[in-house]
């Protein structure tokens, strides 16, 4: 089983991208699923319905997000009734729509998680305590034939953490939210594929997929506005985990790059 995972959709030219490359994208590289962040599709702040439904169409089967996922106050509504998006599954129980969804596929249950760090992050209930739960009721190669976490968080040390706790209970832990793709894509000791972020789908030319000249000018305290995206050719930046169909654990794990100059 071959799954895409693609980091933080960032603007308007990356999710162009994304949806004119993606029916291309999985016939040539044989995916069984694919994953993408979209917290950021829309303006580079939050998502909307429209998007989702493109993505959706385009062949993307799953959207996580992260902290941008409420920007914009339409999706309250639309992730109530649409399981293939997701929000952090740690923000408090009331919070419309849900963390996790199990998707049938052909080769039997790809379970997805979505869960949001603490450190120097929004308030939420913890982390690890949220994916305990998770694993204790999904049992990879039981019931689940493949289990993939976004963790959406700031800091390296809280991702990496993640993967060791997940260590041979899940297929793939990949970190999201910092947009800048790191070069330890890796399967752990115990059969899990991790990377600690898997970077963005946006223009590369830019910081972090905003405007560089007004993040620049944010940083020297000169005139500046509200950060927007860069609107440049798009690179789409993740990963490809192949599975063990029998045990749901990786066999191969590759970085993912598409496009760019």
């Amino acid at each position: 089983m071959r799954i895409l995972f693609l980091g933080d959709i960032v603007g308007r030219s990356a999710r162009d991208c994304v949806i004119k490359k993606m029916p291309d994208i999985r016939r040539d590289y044989s995916l069984d699923f694919v994953i993408v962040n979209g917290e950021n599709a829309a303006g580079g702040f939050g998502i909307t319905e429209d998007i989702c439904e493109k993505l959706f169409s385009s062949g993307v089967d799953c959207i996580t997000t992260g902290n941008h996922v409420w920007d914009q106050r339409e999706l309250l509504k639309y992730i109530d009734n649409e399981d293939r998006l997701l929000r952090p599954i740690n923000f408090p129980s009331e919070t419309p729509g849900k963390g996790l969804n199990i998707f049938p596929n052909q080769f039997g249950r790809i379970l997805v998680v979505n869960v949001m760090g603490r450190l120097f992050m929004d308030s939420l209930d913890d982390p690890f305590s949220a994916i305990e739960k998770v694993l204790s009721e999904n049992h990879l190669g039981e019931n689940c034939e493949a289990i993939v976490i976004d963790i959406h968080a700031e800091t390296t040390s809280e991702k990496t953490a993640m993967g060791h706790f997940c260590d041979g209970k899940v297929s793939l832990v990949v970190g999201t939210h910092t947009h800048i793709p790191t070069a330890d894509y890796q399967i752990l000791p115990y059969g899990t594929a991790y990377q600690t972020d898997a970077g963005m789908c946006g223009d590369y030319d830019s910081v972090i997929g905003m405007n560089k000249r007004n993040s620049l000018n944010r940083f020297l305290k000169l005139e500046s506005k509200k950060h927007f995206p860069a609107e440049g050719e798009a690179t789409l930046s993740g990963l490809i985990v192949e599975c063990n169909t029998s045990n749901g654990l990786a066999n191969k794990v590759e970085s993912f790059i598409n496009g760019g100059k």
